[in-house]
């Protein structure tokens, strides 16, 4: 029996093993950290984390868990090919839909291959869902993909697929043609959601609700600042992710969370626990999984403490719809960076992920409202 993901989720990103957000914790911290129990009972990976490290690992957690495999939803997702492909950096390794490893006819054989062995690093027979990890233009649109994706739920590799895109913000476009073209066979989604980056994943629900398609939503913790001890004094390691982001972002962040604040403590919430409720108020969103850090420094709460916190969250909503509103007005984000995927503002040759609007995607934003000029480019 498969169990869906529920309404809180553990990452295997967290903890900074494998993506380097904090501090990175030693094995036993980090197998406490992940290994799902009564409380939350659905745990995340991909394969390309640490080449396979981060599977293997979760497999001695669920082997240590406390719960029986029915108990527990296990996530996979394939699509970076780290076994023929040569890392590029910072890019990471290829999609396994790059020209230069194969070509459809093989799409379907690769992930086949790729599910087995995550799943034998894991050590189980199958995942509750699949998704497809941080596809390239050809992931979204391609049916040989997608029969692929169908092929495995077939074969009994998984229960249900899904698509993740990323890793940054955007692919909206992209991912509205996707459940459009391919949402009789996609169960779920994964999106960049939380209350100071509404924008642009919720621009992409309602296309997933018409579909049936729930939602997962990452990065709820907004790069840790709602885990509530991130100050501007935090110093960030020298391969932290989170210096990617434009300069003064926690000093912004913190002033716009300030005005949540009294809407959580009316509630009783912690900050992280806010930025959940405030994500599952949207009908799409069934799952949020927030990235666990352990900060440096003085007053750096214990990752453990944030996982308890996660474990605690209420049961139903308790934010009023007003409040919803107030958080999204006080987090709005709209046109803060330039995004990934089909853009009205890229020229030039296709880049891996980003490249100019077709066509058929506009008539998808005509279809959903979506004014790529004013609501999909970079005013700030």
């Amino acid at each position: 029996m498969s169990l869906d993901p529920t309404r809180t989720a553990l990452g295997t990103w967290s903890g900074g093993r494998f993506m380097h957000f904090g501090q990175p914790l030693d094995d036993e911290r980090f197998l406490k950290l992940i290994t799902p129990d009564a409380h939350v009972r659905t745990v995340l990976t991909a394969d390309v984390y640490g080449s396979g490290e981060a599977d293997t690992l979760l497999g001695k957690a669920l082997g240590q868990a406390r719960t029986i495999r029915d108990e527990v939803c296990v996530v996979g997702a394939v699509g970076h090919d780290f076994y023929n492909g040569e890392r590029e950096g910072a890019k990471g390794f290829p999609r396994f839909t790059d020209p230069r490893l194969r070509g459809p006819d093989q799409y379907a054989s690769y992930l086949r291959e790729a599910t087995e062995k995550s799943l034998q690093r894991i050590g189980v027979d199958s995942f509750d869902l699949l998704l497809l990890h941080n596809p390239d233009r050809t992931g979204y649109s391609s049916e040989a993909v997608w029969d692929g994706m169908a092929a495995l739920r077939q074969a009994g590799l998984t229960s249900k697929i899904g698509i993740a895109p990323g890793p940054a913000n955007g692919f909206t476009l992209d991912l509205i043609d996707c459940f459009e073209r391919f949402g009789d066979r996609i169960d779920w989604a994964m999106v960049i959601l939380n209350p100071l980056e509404p924008w642009p994943g919720e621009l992409c629900l309602d296309a997933a609700a018409a579909r049936d398609i729930d939602v997962i939503t990452r990065v709820v913790d907004y790069g840790g600042l709602f885990g509530g001890d991130v100050t501007e004094e935090t110093e960030l390691a020298e391969h932290d992710h989170r210096k990617f982001r434009p300069q003064g972002w926690i000093e912004a962040g913190l002033e716009r969370i300030e005005g949540m604040r009294p809407i959580a403590e009316r509630h009783g919430l912690t900050l992280l626990q806010l930025a959940c409720h405030w994500n599952l108020s949207h009908p799409a969103v069934k799952t949020v999984v927030p990235t666990l850090v352990q900060e440096s420094g003085q007053g750096a709460k214990r990752v453990e403490d944030k996982r308890a916190e996660l474990a605690e969250l209420k049961a139903g909503q308790p934010l009023s719809a007003d409040e919803v509103i107030e958080i999204r007005m006080l987090g709005d984000n709209s046109g803060c960076m330039a995004l990934k995927g089909a853009s009205p503002t890229h020229e030039g040759a296709e880049a891996p992920d980003r490249w100019a609007l077709s066509e058929r995607l506009e008539q998808v934003a005509r279809r959903w409202q979506i004014e790529p000029a004013r609501d999909l480019v970079q005013v700030h």
